[in-house]
């Protein structure tokens, strides 16, 4: 296992999200344009119990917000303010879902920064699981401050 550089109580002083929509659970990684954050699959998260209940599989729509939280972090660590800031997700583009999650996997998300100019950005991201890519999404964003 790796040392995380952020914990979830980090994580939850930068993310508004809670329980059950937290969707990462520690950040490995953390550079000026790259972040490299875990998720953990449960087969207690409750989403399994409506989606394919008799073939557990993580809804694409919690892969691709866990890209976004990710991208969050990437961008508050940046920024470097004590301002609260709220993200919202402005669009999804290049979407791609490769392998189906299942409970007992571990998402390792890569997320990159394309482009932040003023309070719009663009960040790339993929997700693996075991060294192969599951996931992959382009997302827009804007910020403003609370």
């Amino acid at each position: 296992m790796e040392k995380p550089i952020l914990g979830i109580e980090d994580i939850k002083r930068i993310l508004p999200q809670r329980y059950p929509f937290l969707m990462i659970d520690r950040v490995i990684q953390l550079e000026k344009d790259k972040v490299v954050a875990l998720k953990n699959v449960s087969v207690n998260e409750n989403y399994f119990q409506g989606h394919f209940p008799e073939e557990k599989i993580m809804p694409g729509v919690l892969i691709i917000e866990a890209i976004a939280q990710a991208g969050i972090v990437l961008v508050d660590n940046i920024a470097k303010t004590d301002k609260r800031r709220i993200y919202f997700l402005g669009a999804v583009s290049k979407s791609r879902f490769f392998k189906p999650v299942i409970p007992g996997d571990q998402l390792k998300i890569e997320v990159r920064l394309i482009k932040f100019i003023s309070n719009i950005g663009i960040i790339s991201g993929e997700v693996f699981v075991s060294d192969k890519k599951v996931a992959q999404a382009e997302l827009s964003f804007s910020v403003k401050e609370r």
